[in-house]
């Protein structure tokens, strides 16, 4: 009996065998063809959901921002640091943090920079009666802030020889600067300067003491203009040490007063904890 259902039925076996052969095969072709004309994002996009449709991973812990392959991102890892998975947190740590709010401090800093430039040389343009004199200003944006400088040329001075108080029309242009520099949220910093000379100073007020009531002067000149005492940081002078032409210090170009809008790093926040 046994032999005889086996004869009734092995007629068939290899027919279904040979379908499931073919049945592969086809797949097999079909992969084939699909894989040599693949897409890599998607081939990828269907790679990341395979994963997650199979539960490779079971438990999703994060440290920092990674893209890897299998994900339809970018292919290179943003951050490749060996954190362990106890240690890993969905939250910015303290230093990503504290990057994105000295970026966005600095863009408003370039901002209000940029602002007070234009201010500056939108009142220079606003005084026709004082248009040479505004040839004597120059103003540039350095790493230590804005500088202002008011400059003397030659057969031209903003100050008379050895004084300490200006010329009237040098005295006006700073009066002009103290609306756009009081309206600026900079401390200021305000430095004399001479050039060299080959004449002997008198005893007692050098180029040190010329350059520094100088700068005093400015700063007495905005804070009549309304400028408030709080907004300054500093009043120096450096007589003939930091030429602005280092190659011929003798220049008239070398005697200024340099008004500075501070760039300062932003403030600590409430709860920083040295």
């Amino acid at each position: 009996m046994a032999r005889r259902k086996s004869g009734n039925h092995g007629g068939h076996g290899w027919f279904v065998t040979f379908a499931d052969l073919m049945a592969l095969l086809v797949a097999f072709f079909v992969m084939l063809a699909a894989s040599s004309t693949q897409d890599q994002q998607k081939l990828q996009a269907v790679a990341g959901s395979m994963r997650d449709a199979f539960g490779v991973q079971h438990i999703v812990r994060y440290s920092g921002i990674i893209e890897a392959a299998g994900l339809p991102t970018r292919p290179r890892l943003k951050n490749a640091a060996h954190i362990p998975p106890e240690e890993a947190s969905a939250n910015p740590t303290p230093d990503q943090h504290d990057r994105n709010r000295a970026a966005g401090a600095r863009l408003k800093e370039d901002k209000a920079f940029a602002l007070a430039s234009a201010t500056l040389r939108q009142a220079l343009q606003d005084m026709p009666e004082l248009t040479e004199i505004s040839r004597h200003i120059m103003i540039e944006e350095t790493r230590e802030g804005l500088n202002i400088e008011i400059v003397d040329q030659d057969g031209r001075s903003m100050f008379p020889e050895g004084s300490r108080e200006p010329y009237e029309r040098t005295r006006r242009l700073i009066e002009k600067l103290s609306g756009p520099i009081k309206a600026a949220p900079f401390r200021l910093t305000i430095t004399g300067h001479t050039s060299a000379t080959k004449t002997a100073s008198r005893p007692g007020f050098g180029p040190w003491e010329l350059s520094a009531e100088r700068a005093n002067v400015v700063r007495r000149i905005l804070e009549e203009e309304g400028v408030p005492t709080s907004q300054f940081y500093g009043v120096t002078g450096r007589a003939d040490i930091l030429p602005l032409f280092p190659d011929d210090p003798y220049i008239a170009a070398n005697r200024r007063v340099t008004i500075t809008l501070m760039r300062e790093e932003p403030p600590l926040p409430l709860d920083f904890k040295p």
